[in-house]
């Protein structure tokens, strides 16, 4: 296992990430993504660990909390020091059914971290991470609270996750004017079927010093290697019962048509493919594998390993490529006579 800098904190992150939203299922959603139970959930921690994990992400939504819950419980019953490890979790939504039981108003910020302590079992978060962007309340709101829980020592670091890129910028403008701690992290969908972060979020995390925590490194399954084009999908799949997140789905596919001859080549699943382009991507400070097995974490877990050629990434990139798109197009052909693009 290798460590990235967590932004610009000086703390080093596993560039892999386990995430816990597979963890105790429930109703709705939750039920579909996952129902590990805590027996398992603690084996699957525990083996995550045990091959250099120290970076684990959760949410106070996941299965309602119980996520949370039996993430902690899992740290306990494996006598986990907690300065082994770098929790995060996020808040932004829904936890109950009143008008302001979501959202990133300073209530609700300062109620649920106080939930989110007591479901984990811990006197600090390391990570604490904005769940996306709310309209209703001003960035400058959100910030305040965000540096009052760093200045209390109940968070270490902040994060960002489901932004666009302004939004972004505009809050770490806000956070260097007020002198305000600043987004480290920025959590983002990405995959070699969907590059669209390498627009705008790709550069400006390379400018800003931040890292991207990737989430649904594999679009939710469909690059694992149970889909292919002439293939029936499992019957256990996710996709089947939960179509998310979006994706071209014949671009998808031909993303696993060009990856399986490469994992022949390597003697590896289409999913460590898929892991490895990532982590060889600029801006990637971890990729987040969430697993239902043991089996299916340790193949996820063999990713860092798996080193491709040069040959081997130039025909993924081309393959993967995103089409020309304004301004882009034009900011490419500008900047070329001046100095050379910065690879992403």
């Amino acid at each position: 296992m290798k460590y990235r800098p967590l932004g610009r904190t000086g703390q080093f992150v596993s560039e892999i990430c386990l995430g816990t939203m597979t963890f105790a299922g429930g109703s709705g959603i939750w039920g579909k993504i996952g129902a590990v139970q805590q027996g398992d959930a603690t084996a699957i921690v525990g083996r995550a660990l045990d091959a250099g994990v120290n970076f684990i992400d959760t949410a106070d939504v996941y299965a309602d909390g119980q996520s949370e819950v039996m993430l902690g419980q899992a740290l306990r019953d494996l006598a986990v020091k907690r300065e082994d490890v770098i929790i995060a979790t996020k808040v932004r939504g829904r936890t109950g059914a009143g008008p302001n039981a979501v959202g990133l108003s300073r209530g609700h910020i300062m109620d649920q971290v106080v939930g989110s302590l007591k479901r984990l079992g811990l006197e600090h978060i390391d990570l604490y991470q904005i769940h996306g962007f709310d309209h209703a309340t001003p960035l400058e709101e959100t910030l305040r609270a965000l540096d009052d829980l760093v200045t209390r020592g109940l968070v270490r670091t902040i994060g960002c996750s489901n932004m666009a890129a302004w939004q972004i910028m505009k809050a770490l403008g806000i956070s260097q004017q007020r002198g305000f701690a600043r987004f480290e992290s920025v959590q983002a969908y990405y995959t070699i079927a969907a590059r669209e972060l390498e627009r705008e979020i790709v550069p400006l995390v390379a400018d800003q010093g931040l890292g991207i925590m990737v989430w649904s490194p594999l679009a939710g399954g469909l690059l694992s290697g149970k889909f292919s084009r002439n293939g029936a999908a499992p019957h256990d799949a996710r996709r089947l019962t939960f179509d998310f997140p979006p994706v071209e789905r014949e671009h998808a596919l031909d993303m696993v048509d060009a990856m399986e001859p490469i994992a022949r080549a390597h003697s590896v699943s289409v999913a460590q493919v898929a892991l490895a382009w990532l982590l060889q991507r600029n801006g990637v400070m971890s990729v987040i594998i969430g697993a239902k097995t043991t089996a299916q974490l340790d193949d996820n877990l063999a990713a860092v390993k798996l080193e491709l050629t040069p040959t081997e990434i130039a025909t993924l990139d081309k393959v993967s490529a995103l089409g020309a798109e304004d301004p882009g197009w034009m900011l490419e052909r500008q900047a070329g006579p001046r100095m050379p693009e910065p690879k992403v």
